[in-house]
């Protein structure tokens, strides 16, 4: 199979899982909605919204959303530029996919901004009425100004502080406290990838040049003959 395949089965695929589980979420949970998944307590669907950046980051400004979404259009089309050029180049696999990771993590996240707010009723915070398909447009937001739905939420508790300790006393501190989608683990994992195993996909990437690609080094020629200064 072409690798140029390869990325776009990773795209989609991230794609199809990503929207098929935020289309769920939307139409079938209250906001805040929260209830967990095969049968843990620390793995939890718990259904929020965000205006801002993975994780639920935000700007606080008037046009900070629509500054977010042109910048993660603008991203994209770099990445995909960027990633037809890694196929000419012939550049690892894994790198290629890691790549392809973050792109479909990106591309995720803008389909909500861009559409979620066009054909989706406002899902409600306070009575528990999930959100309804609307007519094309009359949702309840603009084009780029939808929200981001999360709902993959894993409140690991990794410490549980003594009660005789001043002001932290019974506090219990979470592994990983925010709320967020396919979209943002897709460019997580993606982004650790790359980092954790560049030099293990370039060493792997060179190691694989056929040796009918590397040009033999010419030997210069010698004459015992000639004058010193003629002989390198």
């Amino acid at each position: 199979m072409k690798r140029s395949y390869q990325v776009f089965l990773v795209i989609a695929l991230v794609l199809f899982i990503d929207q098929a589980l935020k289309v769920y979420i939307k139409t079938h949970f209250c906001y805040n909605q929260d209830m967990p998944m095969f049968g843990l307590d620390w793995a939890r669907l718990h259904f929020v919204e965000n205006e801002g950046m993975a994780f639920g980051i935000t700007f606080g400004w008037e046009y900070g959303k629509l500054l977010l979404s042109v910048f993660r259009i603008l991203m994209v089309g770099g990445l995909i530029w960027y990633i037809r050029l890694l196929i000419q180049a012939d550049a690892p696999t894994g790198f290629l996919l890691s790549v392809g990771l973050i792109t479909a993590g990106a591309l995720g996240n803008i389909i909500d901004s861009a559409f979620y707010g066009l054909i989706f009723t406002e899902s409600m915070y306070h009575d528990c009425i999930p959100a309804q398909f609307a007519a094309f447009g009359e949702g309840y937001s603009s084009f780029l100004h939808g929200k981001v739905v999360d709902m993959l939420y894993f409140p690991i508790t990794w410490l549980h502080v003594p009660d005789w300790l001043p002001w932290i006393g019974g506090d219990e501190f979470l592994f990983f406290s925010p709320i967020f989608n396919i979209a943002d683990a897709s460019i997580t994992s993606g982004v650790l990838s790359i980092l954790f195993f560049q030099r293990r996909f370039f060493r792997e990437g060179l190691s694989h040049h056929p040796e009918g690609d590397i040009a033999p080094v010419a030997e210069p020629d010698f004459n015992p003959e000639a004058p010193p200064e003629e002989r390198l």
